[in-house]
């Protein structure tokens, strides 16, 4: 299957957001694109607790989701919204880092919050603090597609292989992995980890991004990503890397390339308990 990512440079106006979203799955639906993804923060990027009251709300009354069903409905394709902040159901005052799977009919196949929190330190004047806005999630999810079985995580969740080994091992045979990832940790570590979640596994890694420069509305630096939207072949070949500019890619997804994989290294039957340290 044809799969199409979108590389965004979303901000801090939800409706621009929203009409540029629309505009390159358009383009992607039109380069014949069966499965199309989105990264993290489609519909937001704001440091902005201001901005966050203003625009997030519950999954059922967003409406970057309900337009974007609406869109993989008419054109039925499978659709993959990297993320969206939502008012979660079961929440503590925090919001939910929520990535969609949206089925040909425009029905929510699934649907996946964040684990992994990025609370880093990246310079002693770039500081995140993902925790203090976002609850993480507490269920690793998997979805039926036309692609194989997938494996839903979002952006910092990369850094942590045993969650991508549980999908696996659970079924998986794509791996989704939509970001927003720093630009000084994307330069050193993106591409690297992504085909190490790739060979490790023998599966399919499918990481939608978004990149640039991202102000903050408030005449502070804001945020900057490192963009590279990625497709990695089971073997661990890049076999799409966007570059930096926001824009659609294809690439050509092969799911015979798992079983092939997998069979010249089959590490993934032969993990083995063990005591210690």
């Amino acid at each position: 299957m044809r799969v199409g990512l979108l590389q965004l440079n979303s901000g801090e106006d939800r409706d621009a957001n929203l009409a540029v979203t629309r505009d390159m799955l358009r383009a992607a639906v039109a380069g014949g694109a069966g499965f199309v993804a989105t990264p993290e923060c489609t519909d937001l990027m704001s440091a902005n607790p201001e901005v966050k009251r203003r625009f997030v709300t519950t999954e059922a009354q967003d409406p970057t989701l309900a337009a974007l069903r609406e869109d993989a409905a008419r054109a039925g394709i499978w659709l993959l919204i990297g993320s969206i902040a939502v008012i979660p159901e079961d929440g503590d005052g925090r919001y939910a880092n929520r990535s969609f799977l949206i089925g040909p009919d425009g029905g929510i196949a699934a649907c996946y919050d964040k684990i992994h929190m990025f609370d880093v330190d990246v310079t002693a004047t770039e500081v995140y603090r993902e925790s203090a806005s976002f609850r993480p999630g507490d269920r690793a999810v998997l979805a039926e597609t036309p692609l194989g079985t997938l494996g839903l995580t979002v952006c910092y969740d990369l850094r942590f292989p045993q969650l991508f080994r549980r999908l696996a091992q659970g079924g998986a045979t794509v791996l989704s992995n939509p970001a927003a990832f720093n630009h000084i940790t994307g330069a050193a570590h993106w591409e690297v980890l992504q085909r190490a979640r790739a060979i490790e596994n023998g599966a399919w890694v499918i990481a939608p991004a978004q990149t640039g420069h991202h102000p903050d509305g408030r005449g502070g630096a804001g945020r900057r990503t490192h963009g590279h939207s990625m497709v990695v072949a089971p073997w661990g070949e890049v076999v799409l890397d966007a570059g930096q500019d926001p824009g659609v890619s294809f690439a050509e997804i092969d799911p015979g390339a798992v079983a092939q994989a997998r069979g010249r290294v089959p590490s993934i039957r032969h993990d083995r308990p063990y005591d210690g340290p």
